[in-house]
């Protein structure tokens, strides 16, 4: 598309919007997540020479003129970012992010803004689901082992973090990121050694403060028992029965004298499991969650898209199912005397109401700022479903188009249904 919009002259300014289309199922609201990577890229977005040769000698490209190259070789964005920040609550429709750039610079940048604004948004938002239905218990992003690839299990444990989490067991992501580590033991480590009190020593002798001793590789009961006498900060259940477990493990670590030892269950955890066991009265202090937070197991996909708002004045789409609304967009939220929110407008840019939502952007704000925002945003908000509008003169003004669009095709010959 970038070199036959060089080859048609098109190279004024444009405007594109990235919204979701429909929330996920089970969602009723999305947790901003992503725009410090989408940042990053457009800041640093060029082609170097071995990506332009790529291009220049694939089959595809064989009529392309040389311009189009030499334009490849000093492309820089130079365009402007308006978004919601991270951590902002968020509904379909609404844009998340804006760009307005020279159409080839922002059309090239799509691909990258969906993938890690969508993927990081969907992530912080199956978190927040999950550290709500612990009910104040830390939760641990484990998920690293089962993430869609080893950059996608760090962007998990960042947007994680982001949606609530406690911290994750990626180290890199807390190198990267700043998010908080923490680890435990494997079976495998309690494994290699001749008995498990053999392990048990040798690991809070290393880790004295921070040490969780996994306790089903053989006999929970056992295992507990092993531990009599030591100071020991946490024990972890992995596997079967958690809520019979954790209260025989409760009792027996109470009878040792060990009233201080946290119980710490993991193994196949998600929002509902964790609500089951706390409302079967699971004496557990903090869940480690993996497979089901780092693939957003129950609901995969947010179905971002990044559509053509503006070039020359306003565009929309007319697609069944896939319209949309001309014009770069804000969002409006309302609040009542408390400061919880009310609704939300979606309206041109220039429709002052409420809050507006997105704002100019050009650095990230500190993770840690975002983590803040949405555990802030997540109190305002009510319950049950929050209504989203669109403004009157939004939809005055894509009517309007829709009969411009109608009309050419009638004064070309064609006959709309």
């Amino acid at each position: 598309m970038a070199a036959a919009y060089l080859e048609a002259g098109k190279t004024s300014l444009a405007t594109f919007e990235l919204f979701v289309r429909q929330l996920p199922p089970r969602r009723r609201f999305l947790i901003v997540a992503g725009l410090e990577q989408a940042l990053q890229f457009l800041q640093n977005l060029h082609f170097d020479a071995g990506q332009i040769d790529f291009l220049r000698a694939h089959p595809a490209f064989r009529h392309v003129t040389p311009r189009f190259f030499e334009y490849l070789a000093s492309l820089r964005f130079n365009g402007e970012v308006w978004a919601m920040p991270e951590g902002t609550v968020a509904f379909a429709n609404e844009p998340l992010l804006r760009v307005t750039a020279p159409i080839v610079e922002a059309q090239i940048a799509e691909t990258f803004l969906l993938a890690t604004i969508n993927f990081q948004t969907m992530i912080a938002t199956k978190a927040a689901r999950v550290v709500a239905a612990a009910r104040g218990r830390p939760v641990i992003e484990f998920g690293s082992r089962r993430a869609h690839g080893p950059e996608a299990g760090m962007l998990a444990a960042r947007a994680a973090y982001l949606g609530g989490c406690s911290g994750t067991s990626n180290v890199e992501a807390g190198r990267r990121f700043g998010v908080p580590i923490v680890g435990t033991m494997a079976h495998s480590f309690v494994m290699a050694f001749e008995d498990e009190p053999e392990a048990f020593e040798v690991f809070l002798r290393t880790f004295p403060e921070t040490a969780t001793i996994l306790l089903d590789t053989y006999d929970v009961a056992t295992a507990v028992r092993a531990l009599a006498g030591k100071r020991v900060p946490a024990v972890r259940l992995d596997s079967g029965d958690l809520l019979a477990q954790s209260k025989q493990v409760r009792r027996l670590l109470d009878e040792a004298g060990m009233t201080q030892t946290k119980i710490f269950a993991s193994g196949d955890l998600n929002e509902e499991r964790i609500v089951a066991l706390l409302d079967g009265g699971a004496p557990i202090d903090a869940f480690g969650v993996g497979t089901e937070l780092s693939t957003s197991a129950d609901a995969p996909v947010v179905n971002g898209v990044y559509k053509l708002v503006a070039i020359s004045g306003g565009r929309i789409k007319l697609s069944p199912g896939k319209e949309t609304y001309p014009g770069p967009k804000q969002v409006w939220r309302q609040r009542d005397a408390e400061g919880r929110y009310v609704r939300d407008r979606i309206a041109g840019a220039d429709e002052q109401r409420w809050q507006p939502l997105l704002v100019p952007v050009t650095v990230a704000e500190p993770l840690a700022v975002a983590r803040a925002r949405a555990a802030e945003e997540l109190k305002r908000l009510p319950d049950g479903d929050y209504p989203v509008e669109f403004s009157r003169q939004l939809q005055t003004e894509r009517n309007r188009l829709e009969r411009e669009i109608f009309q050419r095709r009638i004064d070309r010959g064609g006959c709309p249904e």
